[in-house]
């Protein structure tokens, strides 16, 4: 394998888009203080979190005892790398102040060794490294090495750089060739590949490469660990192997399997491990279980893990729209992955996931006040089913303040803030731009300022200013669903001569300061057809605007929305809303029909059927006007 492209560093760009910059206002202005908030235990009514606690007991800063989840240290850890990127977004001195003093607390916290879990400095000192399946202990350890690497590249200090490092030394000591161990959760591989690309340093990719390489060598481990041990967290299985991937060794798995959040993050690690060491094999792995996600087990908003059972993959076209788990982390995991493959081969693909998910399935996740926050983001709600009765317990139909378990918040903002490095990729002789998202950005080969109007306009604008005299390529990606006979492409105004590859259209030319490449194309209202392998979708119709999907709801279109048929013939109409919770956004309008209620269980008598307006909105901005019944599929 022949790579010579290279990642772009947050540092690179500064965003400034109609759609995404008001995201990263929320984020800075209440997404992060309100967590800061949330984890010094200071929102009356919100569930506690006593993180940042846990690591002043743990210093010895403060009497008292460990509350939350075993995995409670990586709340803090996400919160700092959010933080981080929001000091680049908006330098802020009182948070960098704050958050320099979290980072004196997590130091002071780390053990003489090197060991940092406050889990089990405070709880459980004697089991350390004995409960790998359910401890959590590396992957908490791998959030603090992405927050220790993110705070480096944003502000420079190493404090929090050199106890990651000091951390990473301390997981070498215990893990080898000789001494085997795997973590349940995926996550300190990804902090390792984090660490290599940020300090250069082989040690930390060798030391990712062997827990990587390691998955799937032992399918005993766990059973014997448990089998060793005299105590349990969550008493999990220890032979149900494709829940943390362990079934098979990395380069042999072909299908996507098991917890979502832990797959995505486990392959993500993989292709960056790929793309460093040239390995073709382990790419090709990674290629195959993208495919089997993208082919058989991803949802229409880009959503993944259906099974709100272990919340998990479950069978191919298992895709349930009412009992979806579609866990936040987990597309957000997607993204990365779908990034980490574009790091090493761009196609269209990748960059189509990867918009998909960060238009519907994650910011869905949060609501506009930045307060509240899903979990589960399904595609079909019903007040008094969803949140009540089995089997739906998960879907709930409003989102809460937060969560004992709260990994998605913390994640959704550090994936807002960094949104800018996901857009771009570079080689020795060409510029990827993989996102139509408005910014500034600083590369090798040019300086290029983007304009956009994208998810509601198909158009982009890319002014460059050239560092090189000689000819370089600018590859702009052209979402999959645009057509090549509506595409047009012009180099200052004139029709540009470009090439398409894998879903790129490469403009090869001397570039000149004040240069500008622009892309068009008709923002056509799509009707989506699931495969009638997904059972639950059958005669169902989904819609898409660009890359957003819509969905119906209660508060537009009245109860019982499954009594609502949307007619193939019917032409559906666009509108640009101006004011309320909608305001900036296009919904969609359409006549269709409403079949009668009745109140009898069953009869002979068909129901009739009624002439009615149907409204459709942005599915991921559901769930902001009250209470009610939503579908993304509608009966056709």
């Amino acid at each position: 394998m022949k790579n010579n492209i290279r990642s772009v560093s947050l540092k690179q760009t500064k965003c400034d888009d109609k759609f995404w910059s008001p995201y990263q206002k929320l984020v800075v202005d209440t997404v992060i203080p309100y967590q800061q908030k949330i984890l010094n235990d200071e929102i009356p009514g919100a569930e506690k979190s006593h993180a940042i606690a846990n690591f002043r007991i743990a210093a010895g800063m403060e009497q008292g005892e460990f509350y939350g989840m075993v995995f409670q240290d990586s709340d803090v850890a996400k919160w700092l790398e959010a933080v981080a990127y929001s000091l680049w977004v908006h330098p802020d001195p009182e948070l960098e102040k704050y958050a320099d003093e979290v980072i004196d607390i997590v130091a002071k916290a780390q053990q003489e060794d090197g060991y940092l879990d406050t889990y089990f400095t405070i709880k459980e000192p004697e089991h350390r490294w004995k409960n790998l399946l359910e401890g959590h202990e590396l992957y908490c350890m791998g959030h603090m090495m992405e927050a220790a690497c993110g705070y480096y590249e944003v502000t420079g200090k190493k404090k929090i750089l050199e106890v990651a490092e000091k951390m990473t030394d301390c997981i070498a000591s215990v893990f080898d060739e000789e001494h085997y161990g795997i973590p349940g959760h995926e996550e300190v591989e990804v902090g390792l590949m984090r660490l290599y690309e940020v300090t250069g340093d082989e040690k930390y990719s060798r030391l990712a490469s062997y827990f990587i390489e390691s998955r799937g060598k032992r399918k005993d481990f766990f059973h014997e660990e448990k089998d060793n041990r005299d105590f349990d967290i969550f008493n999990m299985d220890p032979d149900y192997l494709e829940y943390n991937q362990s079934h098979a060794p990395v380069r042999e798995q072909t299908s996507a399997e098991g917890h979502a959040v832990r797959a995505v993050y486990l392959y993500r690690a993989m292709a960056n491990l790929a793309a460093a060491t040239q390995d073709e094999s382990l790419k090709q792995a990674c290629e195959r279980l993208m495919d089997s996600i993208l082919q058989k087990k991803m949802y229409l908003t880009g959503a993944i893990g259906s099974s709100g059972e272990w919340e998990a993959f479950s069978k191919d076209y298992d895709l349930p729209p009412d009992r979806a788990y579609a866990e936040t982390c987990a597309q957000i995991g997607l993204v990365f992955f779908a990034k980490a493959m574009l790091d090493m081969e761009p196609k269209g693909k990748y960059a189509d996931v990867m918009e998909r998910c960060i238009y519907n399935s994650t910011i869905s996740g949060m609501q506009l006040d930045g307060r509240h926050f899903f979990y589960v983001n399904p595609l079909e709600t019903n007040p008094g089913l969803s949140g009540e009765v089995f089997g739906m317990k998960h879907v709930l139909p409003e989102r809460p303040g937060w969560y004992a378990c709260a990994c998605c918040p913390p994640n959704l903002a550090r994936m807002i803030l960094s949104i800018g490095k996901y857009c771009w990729n570079e080689s020795e002789d060409t510029i990827y731009a993989h996102l139509m998202i408005g910014q500034r950005a600083e590369l090798a080969h040019a300086d290029i300022a983007v304009e956009s109007g994208y998810p509601w306009k198909g158009e982009a604008r890319y002014t460059l200013t050239p560092k090189t005299e000689e000819p370089f390529a600018l590859a702009i990606h052209v979402p999959g669903y645009v057509s090549a006979d509506t595409l047009k492409i012009t180099v200052n105004g004139e029709a540009a001569e470009y090439q398409m590859k894998d879903g790129y259209a490469y403009i090869l030319r001397k570039w000149n300061e004040g240069d500008v490449a622009e892309m068009n194309f008709p923002m056509e209202i799509r009707r989506m057809y699931g495969t009638v392998r997904c059972i639950d979708t059958a005669g169902c119709v989904g819609l898409m605007r660009g890359p957003i999907v819509y969905c119906i709801e209660g508060v537009d279109n009245g109860p019982q929305l499954q009594a609502l048929i949307l007619p193939r013939e019917s032409s559906i109409s666009e509108h640009w809303e101006t004011e309320g919770v909608l305001a900036g956004t296009v919904t969609l309008s359409m006549e269709g029909l409403r079949e009668e209620d009745s109140d009898e269980l069953y009869s002979t008598a068909a129901p009739e059927k009624k002439p009615v307006k149907i409204r459709a909105v942005p599915y991921y901005i559901w769930g902001n006007r009250g209470l009610g019944q939503m579908r993304v599929w509608i009966r056709e």
